[in-house]
């Protein structure tokens, strides 16, 4: 969908003294002027930090900037992205869905997947688009996508330097795509089913927040139809757009490939429902599912993932496609049927009692193995001398087939297990020793 670009933060907007309510938030903010929480300090003024840019790259600008020193979960800087989401949401004309009316719901952060990660209390923030039509509207699509990153990069850091780490890709760039998603459905005819939109705490941290979302959903779950989660949308470009959860419901395929059309995507489509961002949470609540992502790249879980570098019309061809599948969905006549999947995979820790390998996967589909977009320099991949390209098949005498294989064989394993690694190196098999490391070490 073309049109004018969406201005950032536009003051002149009136309603309901929405105007007003933008300001005091910079000042106050939306929890706490309601709460009296703890206080913080002041945010800093998105007016400011993204002046001159237009949406989708502004919410980015504003969310990678360093004055938020990395949106780390339960940080003072993911408190001041939350706000902003917040206020975003309401000036779009979504009304708050989380606790007692207001756009957040409270999350604890105790992880057992970082057991040394910052203890305390996220907030997820969710807003809703009510349905037209009075029969439908107690149903929802949920949209989807996660709002922390690794703050000054003490955990899941793939640089070996403390650094902030702003996380413009992953995942400011699905903040974007879903806020311009819930300001074109807002325009005109709404959809027959409500729309719920949620940015999720604690993803980095192993899923936190969808997890304490559908155990405690402010909406009941049991109403949701679908959810589409963008997790790293910001690097498109001239790439296929991958497209995981395809398999979870029958009617997924037809409706994305016509969707994918007008937007104009190309789809690398894969089946599965759980994966390693927050889909999987719903999924197994029995929720039809996709997840959006434009792949890996030399600056995932880096400090080097700038807003610079982020894809603003990619973000917009994105964003039209799934306003195209939530309006689809929101009609009156669209159904999804639900696929169960096989089982539940484990989220690979990054806690420093797991085995680590130092590979960046490449998502796009192989027909045997993972392949590797890159490895870690100075990790036990790297000096086994493993490299971007190949493709692993083996570890450890397991063969793996695809990522959630390459999950179970490494789970297998301690820091310190000195392992055969298979791969395929130009169409050649070849074999390499490595002797596995922990995070950090």
């Amino acid at each position: 969908m073309k049109g004018e670009p969406e201005p950032f933060m536009n003051l002149r907007i009136d309603r309901g003294g929405m105007a007003s309510m933008l300001c005091a938030v910079l000042l106050c903010g939306l929890s706490a002027c309601a709460t009296k929480e703890t206080t913080r300090p002041a945010c800093p003024n998105p007016a400011e930090i993204a002046a001159g840019f237009t949406e989708p790259l502004a919410t980015v600008r504003y969310l990678a900037d360093d004055a938020l020193e990395g949106r780390m979960s339960g940080s003072d800087g993911e408190h001041c992205a939350g706000e902003f989401i917040a206020a975003r949401m309401a000036s779009i004309g979504l009304r708050g869905a989380g606790e007692d009316g207001s756009y957040f719901q409270h999350v604890p952060l105790a992880s057992t997947l970082q057991p040394h990660a910052p203890q305390g209390t996220g907030r997820n923030v969710v807003g809703l688009l009510e349905g037209s039509d009075p029969s439908l509207k107690h149903e929802i699509i949920v949209v989807g996508a996660h709002y922390d990153h690794l703050g000054w990069g003490a955990f899941s850091s793939l640089d070996n330097t403390r650094a902030v780490h702003n996380g413009a890709d992953d995942n400011a760039s699905g903040i974007s795509a879903m806020l311009r998603v819930a300001a074109l459905l807002a325009q005109g005819q709404r959809p027959a089913r409500s729309v719920l939109f949620t940015a999720f705490t604690g993803e980095e941290l192993g899923l936190l927040g969808s997890a304490y979302f559908v155990r405690s959903p402010t909406i009941p779950l049991r109403h949701a139809r679908a959810m589409i989660n963008m997790d790293m949308v910001g690097r498109l470009g001239d790439d296929e757009l991958i497209v995981y959860g395809v398999g979870t419901a029958r009617e997924w395929q037809a409706l994305l490939q016509y969707q994918a059309r007008a937007a104009g995507v190309r789809l690398a489509e894969h089946p599965e429902g759980y994966g390693f961002s927050d889909h999987t949470s719903f999924y197994a609540q029995g929720v039809p599912v996709l997840h959006l992502f434009t792949n890996v790249h030399a600056d995932y879980h880096k400090a080097t993932d700038d807003w610079q570098k982020i894809d603003a019309a990619g973000i917009d061809k994105v964003a039209a496609m799934v306003t195209g599948l939530a309006r689809t969905l929101g009609d009156p006549a669209a159904r999804l049927t639900f696929v169960p999947g096989e089982e539940k995979p484990a989220r690979l820790s990054n806690d420093g009692t797991r085995a680590y390998l130092g590979t960046v996967p490449d998502f796009s589909p192989v027909p045997r193995g993972v392949l590797l977009s890159g490895v870690t320099p100075g990790s036990p991949g790297d000096r086994a001398g493993m490299r971007r390209g190949d493709v692993l098949i083996r570890l450890g005498g397991q063969d793996i087939r695809d990522l959630q294989g390459f999950t179970n064989a490494l789970q297998a394993h301690r820091p310190g297990d000195e392992v055969d690694v298979g791969l395929l190196r130009q169409g050649q098999e070849i074999t390499l020793r490595a002797v596995l490391g922990r995070r950090g070490g």
